[in-house]
C-alpha cells in the first residue's frame, strides 16, 4: 500500500523558511546559535589568515634574492638583436612619393623617436666621453646610482639627422632614411673591447628547390609544373642571389661606415640609467630601383655577437622590406 506524502501549501513552506532563517524558540539563525557561527568564522578568520602570513612571508623571502636593478636570470639575452625604425607592421617601409600620407606617418615616429637625441638635451643630461673605451661605472661596494650616460647627438646622424631637412629624412624624394638600433642588454660588453660596426646588404637567399621530392612528382605531376613556373618567376644570378643586390643600389650609413663606439657599454639598466640613449646607425638609400619590393639585411660586425644563428632571425641582425613608389 502506497503512502502518500501529504503535499504542504504555499503558508506552510513559508513559514517552514522564515523558521530555518531563524528560529525564535531555539534562537537558531540559518539552523546554527550565535556561538556555533562565531566559533566557524573564528576558524576561518584564523585559517585565511594564516594562509595570507604564509604567501607574504614567502613572496617577501624571494624579493630578498631579487635585485631592483638587474634581472636575476639573462640567459636568454646572450645575443642582442637589431631593430629598425620606423618601426611598421611587419618591418616594411613603403614610400609613396606622390602620396603625402604614406610617408608623413614615418616622419612623424621619427620626430618623436629622436627628440631625446636634441643636442641640447644631451648636453643637459649626459656626458662627454672618452671614444675607444668602455664607460664604466662599478659600484665598489657602495650603489652608483644613477649612472652617467654617454653623449649621442642627433648631429652625428648627418643628412638622417632632420634637423632643417626640408626632404623628410629624405622620405619626400625617394632617397628615404632607416634607423638601425642595438636592442638592450644589461652589463653586455659589445664589441669585446674591439671595433665594431653595422652593415647593409641586399639580403642573400640560399637557394632551395623549388621542387617537391621525387615520390610527390610522381603522384602529382601537376606540382612540377607549379615548381618550375614558381622557379622562372624570379631570375637567380650564378652566385647564389637574388635581384635585391642591384635593386638595393647605393647608400650612405652615419655616422661614418656604420660605426658604434666602445663608450655607450655597459649598459646597466632602465633604473640604473635613467638617461641613457641607444647609439644608432643611420643608412640613407639614395637610389633603389622604383616601384621594386627590396629585401634588405642589416647586421652589426663584433666580436661577441653572433649573427649567422638560423634559429633566431634577429640575433644581431634585421631584414626588412624597401619599396619605393613612383608613379
Amino acid at each position: 500500500m502506497v503512502i502518500q506524502k501529504e503535499k504542504k501549501s504555499c503558508g506552510q513552506v513559508v513559514e517552514e523558511w522564515k523558521e530555518f532563517v531563524w528560529n525564535p524558540r531555539t534562537h537558531q539563525f540559518m539552523g546554527r546559535t550565535g556561538t556555533s557561527w562565531a566559533f566557524i568564522l573564528l576558524f576561518y578568520l584564523v585559517f585565511y589568515g594564516f594562509l595570507t602570513a604564509m604567501f607574504s612571508l614567502t613572496m617577501w623571502v624571494m624579493l630578498q634574492t631579487v635585485s631592483d636593478h638587474t634581472p636575476k636570470y639573462q640567459d636568454r639575452l646572450a645575443t642582442p638583436g637589431l631593430m629598425i625604425r620606423p618601426k611598421t607592421e611587419n618591418l616594411d617601409v613603403v614610400v609613396n612619393i606622390s602620396d603625402t600620407e604614406s610617408w608623413d606617418q614615418h616622419v612623424q615616429k621619427l620626430n618623436k623617436f629622436l627628440e631625446p637625441y636634441n643636442d641640447s638635451i644631451q648636453a643637459q643630461k649626459n656626458d662627454v666621453c672618452r671614444p675607444g673605451r668602455y664607460y664604466e661605472q662599478p659600484d665598489n661596494g657602495v650603489l652608483n646610482y644613477p649612472k652617467r650616460a654617454c653623449q649621442f647627438n642627433r648631429t652625428q646622424l648627418g643628412n638622417c639627422s632632420g634637423i632643417g631637412d626640408p626632404t623628410h629624412y629624405g622620405y619626400s624624394t625617394g632617397q628615404p632614411c632607416v634607423f638601425i638600433k642595438m636592442n638592450r642588454v644589461i652589463n653586455f660588453y659589445a664589441g669585446a673591447n674591439q671595433s665594431m660596426n653595422v652593415t647593409c646588404v641586399g639580403k642573400k637567399t640560399r637557394y632551395q628547390s623549388p621542387f617537391p621530392p621525387a615520390p610527390c612528382l610522381l603522384l602529382n605531376p601537376y606540382s612540377f609544373i607549379y615548381s618550375l613556373l614558381v622557379l622562372l618567376q624570379k631570375p637567380i644570378h650564378e652566385d647564389g642571389r637574388d635581384e635585391d643586390a642591384e635593386n638595393l643600389g647605393s647608400f650612405v650609413m652615419f655616422p661614418a661606415n656604420g660605426n658604434i663606439d666602445l663608450m655607450y657599454f655597459p649598459y646597466y639598466g632602465k633604473k640604473f640609467h635613467v638617461n641613457y640613449t641607444q647609439p644608432l646607425v643611420a643608412v640613407k638609400f639614395l637610389n633603389v630601383t622604383p616601384n621594386v619590393e627590396v629585401n634588405v639585411e642589416c647586421r652589426i660586425n663584433a666580436a661577441n655577437i653572433a649573427t649567422d644563428d638560423e634559429r633566431d632571425k634577429f640575433a644581431g641582425r634585421v631584414a626588412f622590406k624597401l619599396r619605393i613608389n613612383k608613379t
